[in-house]
């Protein structure tokens, strides 16, 4: 996808919590990607049945995306719609993702990983900032299984960057965080649409910065919430074999040629932050000199 970005969106990063309150009552459209992963799959779908707000999910697709058995009882009363989609060959994160969010219901998505613990009803305080003017994105406060507060709004992605996460093993959210990791995402529907879901040209790795890239262009809004909280149980999977980790350099050698990646660039230069946000891991805003 090539970058239309013409100058300084309207609207950059925005301190988040106030304007939850009193939003109105979205419809939200869940996407989860199951790689082998049915029993977290399950145990995230109990969660959402009895955790959101009632009426707030409007449906439920799981892609199924290698051959693996499922409870017969998705779906059943008490339960939104759920749509399972069996692949007959794997697909790539973003490539599920957006087949899956092609015909949803709502006016709001969520894109899950399956390997996720709610805290609380912390889907609906996700859809009703999301359903607030000019935001593109919202995502929660990602905890560690120990507490700790994981690093999942990052700095500019950059060969630094990947240097210092993969070797020297930096992992602490970004003080100024200009993106998200893609675990939990939330995000108007209209937003989704404007920038055409994830660019499938990603197999896996890097869909996430670039969509958040793509929004920051075309002028939405990024928000994390500290009144919404997730526990996630990272597989590190691009460590552990050599299949993602190709994957993994084909997709930053993608990224860092494209122009959605320059401009991005040449954005955050003229906002002054030169890679940098304007809020800590918690999404607070960032003290001022």
């Amino acid at each position: 996808m090539r970058s239309s970005w013409s100058g300084p969106p309207r609207r950059a990063w925005i301190w988040p919590d106030r304007f939850v309150t009193g939003a109105p009552s979205p419809r939200l459209s869940v996407s989860i990607v199951s790689h082998g992963h049915a029993s977290l799959t399950d145990a995230l779908l109990r969660q959402i049945v009895h955790q959101t707000s009632p009426g707030l999910v409007c449906d439920i697709t799981v892609t199924l995306n290698l051959p693996e058995s499922i409870p017969n009882d998705w779906g059943g009363d008490g339960w939104p719609p759920v749509r399972v989609l069996r692949n007959q060959a794997p697909k790539g994160f973003a490539a599920n993702h957006n087949a899956a969010l092609a015909n949803c219901r709502g006016d709001t998505v969520a894109i899950l990983n399956p390997d996720l613990e709610l805290r609380g009803d912390c889907l609906g305080v996700l859809a009703r900032a999301a359903g607030q003017p000019g935001v593109g994105l919202v995502v929660p406060t990602v905890l560690e299984s120990d507490g700790r507060v994981a690093d999942a709004a990052r700095e500019l992605l950059s060969p630094a960057s990947v240097v210092a996460r993969t070797f020297f093993r930096r992992r602490r959210p970004a003080v100024r965080p200009v993106w998200y990791a893609g675990m939990c995402m939330v995000l108007p529907l209209r937003a989704w649409l404007a920038v055409g879901g994830f660019d499938s040209r990603y197999r896996m790795y890097c869909e996430d910065f670039d969509l958040c890239a793509r929004l920051r262009l075309q002028g939405f809004s990024l928000m994390q919430l500290r009144s919404a909280e997730v526990v996630h149980a990272a597989g590190r999977g691009s460590h552990r074999s050599l299949r993602p980790f190709v994957w993994h350099v084909a997709s930053l050698a993608r990224l860092w040629r494209s122009p959605v990646y320059r401009d991005f660039r040449r954005l955050l230069q003229t906002e002054g932050r030169g890679g940098d946000g304007d809020r800590d891991g918690r999404g607070n805003p960032s003290p001022k000199s």
